[in-house]
């Protein structure tokens, strides 16, 4: 069992079942009464999230309670809104404001030092791998994540996995990230991934992404081609993860994404 050590550590009761991914172990408990989720980290990834979760200091992401190598012990946000309900309702708009809030929230400058993350470039490395392989868009994809990657703009610890299942709602403080990767690099990747979700088959509705991508550069206040670019790249990137996962309908859906930003792009 991953969690008995910590248990014991922070005086941790089990208060449901626990949550396996393909990253890491979670157990929702109760810490002083109070409801908490213990994170037990099984890939480095996970741990470099944990390192910039501490230096989030609960600013725009849910609260670090403990932690200690692998492991972190976050207050649990049980909110009653959700961002994905949101966009079904049809207030898409008002969910992409909302992301970006909890973005800037996290990209605010704080007075502690940034901790060791990982470089943006070395993120893109399978996309590298795919390009020459498959051609096409995935060409596209890469070029333009090069031209980005080659000259970064007002680069800051990434939190890489900004979506809608990623931002929860909190009764009492509001709307809060979770699951951070722990990237470092030019603020607009963090925004690319909104245009992905909250699923692919909606990211693809005509004219979903023109229209976020307005909402979205001026909420952020990113130059909108600037953005058109990142989420070339990201969609590229993410199709190239999906096919290392032999998922073969989401490269389609995810290709579909960055010929819709490279459109957009171009008109």
């Amino acid at each position: 069992m991953p969690f008995a050590a910590f248990l014991r550590r922070w005086n941790l009761v089990p208060d449901g079942d626990p949550i396996p991914t393909h990253s890491s172990d979670l157990l929702p408990v109760r810490f002083e009464g109070q409801p908490a989720m213990l994170k037990v980290a099984r890939v480095d990834e996970e741990r470099v999230g944990h390192r910039l979760m501490v230096w989030f200091s609960g600013e725009g992401a849910a609260r670090v309670l403990r932690h200690h190598e692998e492991s972190i012990l976050l207050e649990r946000v049980e909110g009653d809104r959700s961002l994905t309900e949101m966009v079904r309702a049809g207030r898409d708009d008002e969910a992409s404001r909302v992301l970006c809030g909890v973005v800037r929230q996290l990209h605010t400058t704080r007075p502690q030092p940034w901790p060791e993350l990982t470089p943006l470039t070395r993120w893109f490395r399978s996309l590298e791998e795919a390009a020459p392989r498959y051609g096409g868009l995935f060409t596209l994809s890469l070029a333009t994540a090069r031209a980005l990657l080659a000259h970064p703009q007002d680069v800051r610890p990434l939190h890489g996995d900004i979506h809608h299942g990623n931002v929860l709602h909190s009764r009492e403080r509001g709307w809060l990230a979770i699951d951070p990767k722990g990237l470092i690099g030019e603020r607009g990747f963090d925004y690319a991934n909104i245009f992905c979700n909250p699923g692919l088959e909606f990211a693809a509705t005509p004219g979903r992404l023109a229209r976020q991508s307005f909402i979205v550069a001026e909420a952020a206040e990113l130059d909108r081609r600037r953005l058109l670019q990142w989420i070339l790249a990201y969609a590229g990137l993410s199709a190239a993860w999906h096919l290392e996962d032999g998922e073969e309908g989401q490269v389609r859906r995810t290709l579909t994404v960055a010929s819709l930003a490279a459109a957009e792009l171009h008109a």
